[in-house]
């Protein structure tokens, strides 16, 4: 079998998968996220917390339980790693330094996972299952509340209530996270993933040295890593690490783990709002940038350049022969198309067009099908501003649902899609007027650039993944990364639940004759169109910078 039609039967069985699973897994999100019955062990969570769950809240409340719950995460998060010289099941590892500690809670809480050290030679057992492991779980149910009360405020009307984020914050936890994970762990150990608390084994002299592997609840951090579209790897290699990705079909599953939530979420949407064909509508838009990207970066990796190329079958530099040019390509397109940020090869050894891909990818937002609840509500806000655009060319009111798209309205989108792009290009700018940061850049040129742009499009789009060959473990990195994701994830968070707090205060509008079916093929394209032209637009000077003119020069 050739390598390109293996890629394809890849692709084709992973659509497959999703496609069982899309109707069956959002069906039961919109349940689990529109009763008003609580389980016993959630009763017992809202007792310990504090909290009464039947409360309904406005965007400001809502708001506030979002970033309150946040940032003593990242404060627990920050103490858990400073401490750990002396914590119980550390392997003898030290405390981390404060700015990497800093940048490791802002990264895990932000749902970005972005790494500046090397797993297996910094956190130690505790720290790895009671902190990163953790905030892999409650980061990803916060994405999806926020999405959620972006969905209510569609669905109601005359009230400006949203519903109970710790409500939420627990169901998602609860209820849909950890009952998949488990099952995903299973599935994982019984492909041969690791699951153990033991400690550091000497495996071996190579070159005069030894080489020491130690274990680790790998199986169950990398169920719950791609569910919740975290992206951390208990190891440095990530996800082409064999204890982590033992062969081609854990490699499948991974990706499959990766993008159920975030399609099947579509679904939720379209029952929470009445009318299923709404969610395809926004499943359809997403779906073709996906097939599209994976299209594209399956063509550019394949693409024979030279004797090399023909003889390994497609540009393997960088590659795992486990899963070969097209089931990177298929797992590289899918993480940076979501917040997920795992790797299974190294993105920078990619060709000039498809390292850009996977850059192109996040700063479109990841919203193809994007992170748990980040990529629907990032998707939505992308369908009002095209609304907009198509009220703009026809001279109507736009609507959307059957709410009213005014000044307001328009306001809060705005600010969405410009402040993660503000902190990419931003910070890249300072980082590349530093002379310090040629130190850490492995490599000069458009290839050095696109090193730093890719890091900054990873941390601000809460992505995690990293182009390799940057030094980030430095101060300024740290640092300036750290709050990149921070700003990036919650920031736009604020906007978020503004809008939804002032759809859910208006009244429904009818629809006439005059009004856009956002429901149609018709909206779909123009979705697609205005994501790329948006992120195009905004982007394409950095891009001219890095991959597209390295793929030019190859």
């Amino acid at each position: 079998m050739s390598p390109v039609l293996a890629g394809v039967l890849q692709f084709l069985a992973l659509a497959v998968a999703l496609g069982l699973a899309y109707r069956p897994l959002g069906d039961y999100m919109a349940r689990v996220y529109s009763s008003d019955k609580h389980l016993r062990v959630e009763k017992w969570i809202y007792k310990a917390i504090g909290a009464n769950p039947s409360t309904e809240m406005r965007w400001p409340a809502y708001l506030r339980g979002v970033l309150a719950f946040s940032a003593v995460s990242v404060l627990f998060l920050y103490l858990m790693q400073r401490l750990q010289g002396s914590l119980p099941g550390s392997l003898g590892f030290v405390s981390i330094p404060a700015d990497q500690a800093f940048n490791t809670a802002a990264s895990f809480v932000a749902n970005t996972n972005w790494q500046s050290y090397s797993g297996e030679q910094a956190m130690g057992h505790v720290v790895q299952t009671g902190g990163l492991a953790v905030q892999n779980f409650v980061s990803a149910a916060v994405g999806i509340a926020v999405a959620v009360a972006l969905v209510r405020g569609f669905a109601r009307s005359r009230t400006g209530e949203l519903g109970n984020f710790w409500s939420d914050l627990v169901r998602g936890t609860v209820r849909i996270l950890l009952p998949i994970s488990v099952i995903g762990a299973v599935v994982l150990v019984a492909c041969g993933a690791i699951q153990n608390f033991s400690g550091i084994h000497e495996v071996g002299q190579f070159m005069g040295g030894s080489q020491q592997w130690n274990g680790g609840a790998v199986a169950s951090q990398e169920a719950i890593k791609e569910l919740g579209t975290n992206g951390g790897g208990y190891f440095n290699a990530n996800s082409a690490h064999p204890f982590e990705n033992p062969n081609a079909f854990t490699n499948l599953f991974e990706i499959f783990l990766i993008l159920v939530i975030p399609f099947a979420l579509t679904r939720t949407f379209g029952k929470m709002v009445g009318s299923v064909k709404q969610g395809y509508a926004i499943l359809a838009t997403m779906v073709t940038i996906w097939v599209g990207f994976t299209a594209l970066m399956m063509w550019t990796e394949f693409h024979h350049g030279g004797p090399a190329f023909d003889i390994a079958g497609g540009a393997m530099e960088g590659k795992e022969n486990r899963f070969g040019v097209g089931g990177s390509s298929i797992f590289a397109v899918a993480t940076t198309l979501t917040s997920t940020g795992a790797v299974d090869a190294f993105h920078s050894s990619f060709t000039g067009f498809g390292g850009g891909i996977t850059m192109l990818g996040m700063q479109l937002g990841e919203i193809a099908p994007g992170g748990t609840g980040s990529g629907l509500y990032g998707m939505l806000i992308m369908a009002i501003i095209a609304v907009f655009i198509a009220g703009l060319m026809v001279g109507r009111t736009p609507e959307y649902l059957g709410k009213k798209i005014g000044t307001r309205e328009i306001k809060f989108a705005a600010c969405y899609i410009l402040i993660t792009p503000a902190l990419v290009l931003l910070f890249t700018g300072a980082a590349m007027a530093m002379p310090s940061t040629l130190t850490s850049m492995t490599n000069s040129g458009a290839h050095g650039f696109s090193e730093v742009l890719y890091a900054y499009s990873s941390g601000a789009n809460n992505n995690g993944s990293a182009f390799a060959g940057l030094n980030a473990n430095t101060p300024w990195f740290n640092t300036s990364i750290g709050l990149a994701m921070l700003l990036g994830r919650f920031v736009p968070m604020v906007f978020v639940l503004a809008l939804a707090g002032s759809l859910a205060e208006q009244k429904p509008i009818p629809a006439t004759a005059g009004t856009l079916r956002t429901e149609k093929p018709l909206f779909t394209g123009l979705l697609v169109g205005t994501v790329m032209i948006v992120a195009g637009l905004t982007y394409f000077p950095a891009l001219a910078l890095g991959p597209l003119a390295e793929g030019l020069a190859s």
